[in-house]
Order: structure tokens, then sequence, then C-alpha cells
């Protein structure tokens, strides 16, 4: 598995406070590199297995169960096989005023019963979200606060670890510094361009991403770039060299060296393999296949 970590831009859903979803590796075959993001995030096993890892410890979920990832917590992911997984991400800001202004909130499981009720109503949020009826809005909402009061009064404690805190605090310096990045990333955008916009030096940059991300301030662009790129050049029919120039690369050469590296094959094999697996008859039709949804880059 991969040692980079990525943060993640969590974007919630255009009619609600947070993001509700399927996970996008439903389908198997599926790796998640190392990345975090500010929100809390549940995902919660229906069918099949997943596999995390939360600061390099082992998770297996089998249905059905959860797991509840917090922010700033370096994860990864694996599902080998297909499944259907429901992912909630509430941004830490649903959380404020439960807890001083310089603290951290960690999420735990509780009890049989209290699991049982979390379970229960992602379970419900999901349904009533999927078929979309008369006020679903207001049902949905209604129960997310049974979600957060549930959360905050059975799961919740303050983070005492202080090397965990002080992780937390790089990460979320980090955190501002790469959603500038994503705004950004097809842009000409170097590491003392960037240090100098955040008021710091280019070696002490440097030495945060590889010290708290462990993984280089190129090597995170890089990855950044492709991944987008990989969106593009599934969801459009633009040329492999259109979508290098226009996530930032020089030429569809560079493109093609860095995708190989990230998923192990060149992206015409990738564009071709998927648009066979598809069922489609012309794999050049990259209409068949949405990757990427919103908020997973």
């Amino acid at each position: 598995m991969t040692t980079d970590f990525k943060h993640e831009l969590v974007l919630p859903n255009e009619d609600l406070p947070f993001k509700l979803f399927l996970f996008e590796g439903k389908e198997g075959n599926y790796r998640r590199a190392k990345h975090w993001h500010r929100s809390i995030e549940i995902f919660l096993v229906l069918e099949g297995k997943l596999e995390f890892f939360i600061d390099n410890t082992s998770l297996p979920l089998t249905a059905p169960d959860f797991v509840i990832v917090n922010s700033n917590e370096i994860h990864s992911i694996e599902a080998p096989m297909p499944n259907t997984t429901i992912v909630v991400q509430i941004p830490v800001s649903c959380f404020a005023g439960y807890l001083e202004e310089d603290d951290y909130a960690v999420f735990s499981k509780g009890s049989e019963e209290e699991n049982l009720k979390l379970v229960k109503l992602i379970v419900q949020m999901y349904r009533a979200y999927q078929e979309k009826g008369l006020a679903y809005e207001l049902k949905v909402r209604s129960l997310f606060l049974e979600l957060l009061y549930l959360l905050v009064t059975s799961f919740m404690k303050k983070e005492e670890d202080q090397g965990n805190i002080r992780q937390k605090r790089h990460l979320d310096k980090l955190s501002r510094i790469t959603s500038y990045m994503k705004k950004n990333y097809n842009q000409d955008i170097t590491l003392e361009s960037v240090a100098d916009l955040f008021g710091f030096s280019p070696t002490y940059l440097s030495r945060m991403f590889q010290r708290y991300a462990n993984v280089s301030y190129k090597t995170y662009l890089l990855n950044l770039r492709t991944e987008y790129g990989l969106r593009e050049m599934m969801n459009t029919e633009h040329s492999l060299n259109d979508v290098a120039l226009n996530n930032g690369f020089p030429n569809s050469r560079a493109f093609a060296k860095a995708f190989s590296k990230r998923y192990g094959c060149l992206p015409s094999e990738y564009r071709h393999r998927m648009g066979r697996r598809e069922g489609n008859p012309d794999p050049e039709n990259k209409k068949s296949k949405k990757v990427l949804s919103t908020g997973q880059v």
C-alpha cells in the first residue's frame, strides 16, 4: 500500500449540512490511499466487508459494522470485494459549542445498544434521502440532529493525548494549505510560492509535509493532479494530451509517468479497461464510467 497521505476536501450535499453517499469502492478491487480531512467520517458496512487502516492499525469491517474516523485522523481503505457501505461525513463545525475552543473531540464506539441506535439512524437517513418523499429534507435533517445528539452524548470525549493534539494542529495548518492547492492545482504553484503565501519558509513547509503527512510537497501535488486528471479522463471525451494540460502537467508523457506510478498502468490502458468492464463496446466512450465523485478527491 502506498505511503502517501492525501488531504480530502469534503463538500456537503447541496441540500444538507453534511455529506451522505454510498462508498465509491462498492464494486470492489478498490484501494484508497492514506489521507485525512477535518470532517468526522462514519463508514457503515451493510453488505460485504472493508479493511480500514487508521494510524497504521488494521480494522476489518464485516457487515453489519461501522467505524468512526476522527477529524484529521490519517486513514486508508481497502475494498477487495463488492460491498454496500453508507458514508456520512460531518463538518467539525456541527460540534461547535460542545468543547472548548482549543480542544479536539475524539469519537469512538459506544455500548451495543448505542451502536445499534447509530446504525438505525444512518440507514433511516439514507433511505429518506434516496426516496425523496414529501418534505424529505425535514426528515433527513431531524434524523441528522438525532445522530449529532447521540454522537455528542454517547460517543464523544475530549482528546487528552498531547502527541495527538500536536499532530492534529499541524494537520489543521496543512489542511488550509492543501485546500488552496486543490483550488489551484492546475496552476504553477511551487513550494516557494505556496510557502510565501502562507508565511512559511520553503524549508519549514517541506518539513511539515514530510513529518506530518509523510509525503513530499512535490509528490502530494503530483498525486492531486493525477487524481483530478483521472476524473476528467473518465468523465469526458477529452484527449489524454488535453487532460494532461488541463490538470497542470506540461504534456501527456508527464501525465502518463505520474499516472503509472500512482495506479500501476498507463492512462490509455486504464481508460480502455474501465470502458470494457462497464460493458461498453467502445472503450473511448468515457461517459460510461463516473469516478471520484464530488468530495472524494
